[in-house]
């Protein structure tokens, strides 16, 4: 059962969201105020990504392989890491006045299918360290409840996004959201900057400017319709996509080629926006494009060749703290006892109120 802060119901609302995406970038938190009146309305008050460091980036980046015994080691780390990142950026602008935190965490294994998923950085200890109450790990009951834990971002799209008929986040993977008669619809599309950045790192850089090193390349045709033919796109929604599908399934196809890394990149770009354009069903639409993947203009200029909708690209807080916003807004729905899960999104036996609520000590 759910439990109401009656004490919490109010009109508005001070949240700090805390976020870290599968690419990898860094913890984005985003100060939200959020207020209600004939509809939601928010302002981002502050705002920063901490990037990781070496150390931290290559952890992260090896969770999968890790067992359950060793992710819950590194899990008390992160939590603590996480509790210094945000009383930095507390203490950085002087921040007093937070309602509570809105937590993501980061994914450590993401298998909707098997029951499993674990976001590292959702213990307790948060709230004690941060002094502040905690709300997070809002996946855990939606895969109880039979659904993919995942997206969580298309309930935010609905309240504070309505504008637009498609919200399309290019994170470490592209993630569309949209109304369909009365359902919000909302699927994982394809991997993108989770394997543009591993064959930029060929390079030795961390991702490729404006996708000017893809633009570079040449279109290897075989390869793009080997991706393209992957069964994921074959499911129906709803679906979703975790890092170990990308090193399994979607980076074994590329394996094959022996092709430069520039023509690898030319081609992830070429099927990237044509598994979004197939996924973006009516036209004459407006498009919402965030996430660190709307930097990308090659990648832009190529979607926008393939669609006759108008593409979007909003001023860089909403490009980049969009989830950070959303996830303190789920945080939001949380506190009051509304639902911030959707069945017609993940695919759970219900829609339902998820997320676990810490108070320090």
């Amino acid at each position: 059962m759910n439990v109401i802060f009656t004490n919490m119901i109010k009109d508005t609302y001070n949240v700090l969201g805390v976020m870290s995406g599968t690419s990898l970038d860094g913890i984005d938190l985003a100060l939200c105020k959020f207020e209600k009146k004939q509809r939601w309305s928010y302002t981002i008050v502050k705002s920063n990504t901490i990037s990781y460091s070496p150390f931290w980036k290559n952890y992260l980046q090896d969770l999968v392989n890790k067992d359950l015994e060793a992710l819950k080691v590194i899990d008390e780390k992160y939590t603590r890491y996480l509790g210094e990142a945000i009383h930095n950026f507390i203490s950085e602008h002087d921040i007093t006045d937070i309602d509570f935190i809105s937590s993501h965490g980061h994914t450590a294994l993401h298998q909707p299918e098997k029951g499993l998923t674990y976001q590292i950085g959702n213990l307790s200890s948060l709230a004690n360290f941060t002094k502040l109450t905690v709300v997070c790990d809002f996946r855990t009951q939606d895969v109880d409840f039979g659904g993919q834990g995942a997206p969580l971002v298309p309930i935010g799209d609905h309240y504070l996004f309505s504008d637009y008929d498609y919200c399309i986040n290019l994170g470490g993977f592209a993630n569309i959201s949209f109304q369909n008669e009365k359902d919000r619809i909302a699927y994982d599309i394809c991997p993108v900057n989770i394997v543009l950045n591993r064959y930029v790192k060929k390079f030795n850089l961390e991702y490729d400017d404006s996708g000017k090193i893809a633009a570079s390349g040449n279109l290897n045709t075989l390869l793009l319709n080997d991706l393209n033919q992957l069964d994921y796109y074959k499911k129906s929604y709803p679906k979703s996509l975790g890092l170990e599908w990308v090193n399994n399934v979607f980076c074994k196809v590329i394996a094959r080629y022996e092709i430069s890394n520039k023509d690898i990149l030319r081609t992830l770009v070429e099927h990237i926006v044509i598994q979004i354009s197939s996924s973006v069903k009516k036209s004459n639409s407006k498009i919402l494009i965030s996430g660190g993947g709307a930097y990308n203009k090659f990648l832009i200029e190529r979607l926008k060749t393939h669609t006759n909708n108008t593409i979007v690209v909003p001023d860089k807080e909403i490009i980049e703290f969009k989830e950070a916003l959303i996830f303190a807004f789920l945080g939001v729905l949380r506190i009051r006892g509304e639902n911030n899960c959707l069945k017609s999104v993940t695919g759970a036996i219900k829609d339902h109120c998820s997320g676990k609520i810490y108070s320090p000590k």
